[in-house]
Parts: C-alpha cells; structure tokens; sequence
C-alpha cells in the first residue's frame, strides 16, 4: 500500500511539456468545452428541480433521495469545481463514529485545528483547513452554498445552527492549493450529522476515508464507499488504531476496497499509538502526511485528481437524471391511473342519470301521479288525438283551466331529478374514494379529506339547476309558441303546460315506454307528444325535445364535474398530470453530449 501506489493512483507526472501554441489553443477549447457543458449543466438544473415526486409511488422515497443528491451534485461541488477549476483541491475526512478523524487532520498537520469529539455524537460544524492565501476561495458561498462561514475558536456547540455551518481554519502547513474538511460521522444517530456528512463528501475532490481495525467492515459505511465507486470518486482508505501483529486486517480491507470497486484506491494503516498533547506521533502518520504534501505540491497530479472525480460525477448525474426522468414517468401514469379511476366513477354516474331521464324511469311515482291529476282522465286523452285545427281552443281552455296543477308537477319532476342526481353522485363519490384509498398515491392523498360521500352543497347545487333546466324548457317553448303567430296568443296562459308536457316528453325520448307500460303509465309520454305536436308539429317537437335534453345533459354534467373535482384537484395542485421525464432525459441527454465533446 506504498507511495508507489499512491503515486500511480492519484500523483500521476506529466511526461513533457506541451507545445505553448498547441497548449494556449487547447486551453481555450478546453473552455469553450467547460462553457457548454455548464450551460448544459445549468439546464440540467433547472429541471432537476422542478420536480418535486409527490405522489406515493413504488420507491419514490428512494427516487427523493436520488433528487436531493443530483442537486447537491451540481450545487455543492460540480458548477462550482467547472467554474473554479483552479480553485485549491478539496480533501473531505470522513468516517465512522469514534474512528479518529480529526485526531488525524490534527497530527497529519502537527497543530489542533480541530476538536476531537469526547462524547458520541459530536454536534459540531464541520472544520475546513487553508493556506491563509486560499481563504478566498472558501469564504464565499463558491462551494457548499448552503452552509454559513464561521472562523475563530472552534468549539462543540449544540445551537441549532451549528451543524449548518462550515468553520475555516487558516493553516500555514498545508500547501497551498490544498484543503482539509474535517466532517461529522457517517453513521452518527444524529439523522442531521449523517445528511451532512453526506453532503460533504459529495462535494469533494478526493475522500480520505478514515476507519478502524475494530470496525472497517461495518455495512453503513460501505454503503457510502459503494456509492463513491459507483460516482467514479477519487478515494484514499486510512485503516486507524491497527495493533502490533494485526497488519493483517490492511489486505482484508484491501480484499473489501476491490469488491466494491476501490480497488485503485491507496490504502494507509495508521498504528495503535498514544497520544502527546493530544497528537499520534509523526512516525504514525508520516506516510500520509508525506503523501498529501506531495498531492498538494504538484499542480498536474491536483489536476488528475479533479478531472477524474468531476467526470465520474458527471456521469453518475447523467445516471441519476435518466432514472429520476423514470420517476417522473410513473408520478405521471399514477396521475393518470387516479383520474382513470374518477373519470369512469362519474362517467357511469352522467349515464346513470340520462338513462333515468330518458327511458320511462322518471314517468312512474310521484311524477306520474301529478301528471295524471295535470292532464285529468282519458276523455282529454282521445279529444287530443281529433284534427289539430279543431283542438287548439280546447287546448288553450284546457291549459287556462288546469294552470293550478302545473307547479305540482314541476315540484314532483324536481323532486325525482334531484333523487336521481344524487344517488348517482354518491355512487360516483364512494367508487373514487374506494379505488383511491386501495392505490398508496391515491391513499396519502385522502389524508385529512372528507371525500368518501357526495359534498355537503350537492343538494342545493342540485336543486338550482333543475330549476335552470326548468327555466331552459320554459324558454324553449315560449320561444317556439312566439315563432308561431297565432298560437302565441292563443296559449298565452298554458306555456306552462305545454314546458310540462316537453320535460315529460324528454323523460321517454329514447324510445318511451311501450306496451303494458303504457296502460300503467296512462299514455303519458304518448299524450304529452300528441299535445306538442298539435301546437307546435312534429318537427318543431323533435328539435325542442332534443334540445331540451342537451340542456339537460349539460347541467347534469357541470354537476358531476364540480364532484369529480373535489378529487382531480389533489392532482392539479401536484401537477404530475402534466409533467413527464422528457424534459430531464432530454436535459440528461446534453449534459452527456457536451461532457463528451
């Protein structure tokens, strides 16, 4: 595990200088390159996050994460290393609980910079060393832009703020160029330090992973290292506090690193010593601390670092964006399958009730008794089918005479519609609500909401527009009788009557009902088309009845879609109906077309 590994992993020499010419034109087409794949980076961004994965889906808790972390990819380190790419080269120590790493950032560089934790957890911000002429590049927001500066004592402070915060440490004894992060535990039971620790290692150039003989193979741990191999991040393993005799466990963690896609990564064993002042002896950490010097010291082999981790990362973003783009897929199909669910539900509702009011249904009860009392016995049944000519006036006395019965009617079709509109809505409603309560996305919607029965309001709703249908029939005829010059004066008293007899008429309109239903029905469909007909003629009453019955549809329709909406709007406040993972892949697409020009 030598400095000649080392050196061959990480150090690699540049053979000969370039030519000045060629190197001033390659530098600016490396530019120009670094330009366009920021900008397609950029866009990347930008749709990364818009998106926000909020319904249920199979393994969306995993996609979340997967989000989160391609966006502090491209904030923490990515954008920010593109477009400082001479900014110093970052090194973040992390590690296990208890596995000495800041022990180690102390004695590699011979000073505290920063507090060893005595209890477990440590709250504490994250330590980052300098050069004293580096401060700049780490005093703004260049590199985790999410975590406030903090410089002076450093100290184990547990305000809330604390582990939001990275505090800067100026140290003449690193090189410039060079930069130490001293982060929170990988496996630590504080859920923030774990988030954090994280998020540091994924902003850096190069992990220095620190564990111990007791505790290298612990799975949490490798779980971040897998991931780093998967990113291409450039690794180097410390195995501390290895006894006398037990060197043995470096080729096992060696055998560990090759498994897991580390097997390049240089591997130092740091032995068992004690402490003077709180510092292992310089024979204990020698080899690193020879190792970074020389890191630090040679622009190309810091270069070689860098292009390696920025290219595995972006990579592993393109990854990540080509399977969140899936993601999005599925939040879309579930949005679709949720509407599915609700548009069938009141669909079937729309025809339940058009059925009822078209096919004799509504010609029974209370409707039919009301009619029957409206038009009286069948003597006025047979004086409507003599010639039209010699009936009108007997119409028009007939309508002037019964005009007390016509609110009754009116009142028991009321009472029917409504009886019918609302048994189909709370049909409709109960069906949504089952097939979203057995659907995970559908289910954590309903969370907090009364939808399991029809809206409080659906009966008033109801109610007023039967009474517009009402109003629509009334001037439907009363513009008919108007196109009809002397039949307008002659039934000025019975348009009443004559709205009763068309909103009847709809009721049978496909079809009616025919044999042994008409003696039951006392020939009402077929009484209050014979009456129109003698008034207004056959025409004229197969277009006001189609008519009326559209105007019917739609208000009906305007009802149920006012219920389906109490569920559809979940959706729309989400807008996973209208995005798909198109946008991403083609974003994904770019960014690798543009790392690869």
């Amino acid at each position: 595990y030598g400095p000649s590994s080392v050196e061959e992993s990480l150090l690699g020499r540049h053979a000969a200088a370039e030519d000045p010419v060629v190197g001033r034109s390659l530098e600016r087409a490396a530019q120009s390159g670094t330009d366009e794949l920021v900008a397609a980076l950029d866009v990347l961004r930008g749709e990364l996050t818009a998106q926000r994965l909020p319904l249920t889906t199979p393994g969306v808790e995993e996609d979340r994460r997967t989000l989160a972390l391609a966006v502090d990819q491209l904030d923490d380190y990515l954008l920010p290393r593109l477009r400082a790419r001479s900014a110093p080269l970052l090194v973040v120590v992390g590690g296990s609980t208890g596995a000495g790493k800041s022990t180690l950032v102390n004695s590699v560089l011979g000073e505290k910079v920063t507090v060893p934790g005595v209890l477990r957890p440590t709250t504490r911000s994250p330590v980052l060393v300098h050069h004293p002429l580096d401060v700049r590049w780490f005093s703004t927001d260049r590199i985790l832009p999410g975590l406030a500066r903090v410089t002076g004592t450093v100290d184990h402070t547990d305000s809330p703020s604390a582990h939001r915060s990275v505090r800067l440490v100026a140290s003449e004894v690193l090189p410039q160029g060079l930069a130490l992060l001293d982060a929170p535990d990988v496996d630590s039971v504080v859920v923030e330090n774990r988030e954090l620790a994280a998020q540091l290692l994924g902003a850096a150039d190069l992990w220095l992973f620190v564990t111990t003989a007791a505790r290298y193979a612990d799975a949490v741990p490798w779980d971040l290292l897998h991931e780093a191999a998967r990113r291409r991040a450039q690794v180097a393993l410390v195995l501390d506090r290895v006894d006398p005799g037990a060197e043995a466990v470096g080729a096992d963690l060696h055998r560990l690193a090759s498994e897991n896609g580390l097997g390049h990564a240089p591997i130092f064993l740091v032995p068992e010593a004690h402490l003077v002042d709180g510092l292992l002896p310089e024979t204990a950490v020698g080899e690193i601390s020879r190792w970074l010097t020389a890191l630090g010291g040679d622009a190309g082999a810091r270069s070689a670092v860098i292009d390696a981790t920025r290219d595995g990362v972006v990579d592993d973003l393109v990854r990540r964006a080509t399977e969140l783009a899936g993601a999005v897929d599925v939040q879309h199909e579930a949005d679709g399958y949720l509407r599915a669910a609700v548009d069938a539900a009141y669909e079937d509702a729309r025809r339940t009730v058009l059925a009822a009011t078209s096919d004799g249904t509504m010609l029974r009860g209370e409707v039919l008794s009301r009619w029957q009392d409206f038009v009286g016995t069948g003597e006025f049944f047979r004086a409507v089918e003599q010639k039209v000519g010699s009936v009108r006036d007997a119409i028009s006395g007939f309508f002037r005479g019964k005009g007390r019965k016509v609110p009754e009617v009116e009142e028991a079709i009321t009472h029917g519609l409504e009886s019918v509109v609302l048994d189909a809505a709370e049909e409709a409603a109960e069906r949504s609500y089952r097939a979203w309560r057995a659907d995970p996305s559908g289910a954590a919607l309903l969370d907090g909401l009364d939808l399991s029965r029809a809206s409080g309001t659906l009966r008033t709703r109801v109610a007023e527009e039967i009474r517009g249908w009402q109003a629509d029939v009334l001037a439907l005829v009363s513009e008919q009788a108007a196109a009809k010059r002397g039949t307008a004066r002659a039934l000025s008293f019975g348009l009443n009557g004559l709205g009763v007899s068309l909103m009847v008429l709809v009721f049978a309109s496909t079809g009616g009902i025919t044999g042994a239903e008409i003696g039951i029905a006392g020939g009402t469909a077929v009484l209050a088309q014979k009456l129109l007909e003698a008034v207004f003629g056959d025409d004229a009453v197969r277009r006001l009845t189609r008519t009326a019955q559209d105007r019917l549809s739609a208000r009906v329709g305007a009802v149920l879609d006012g219920e389906a909406r109490r569920f559809t709007s979940q959706l729309d406040a989400l807008g996973t109906g209208e995005a798909t993972g198109a946008p991403l892949r083609a974003a994904a697409e770019e960014v690798r077309r543009a790392a690869r020009r």
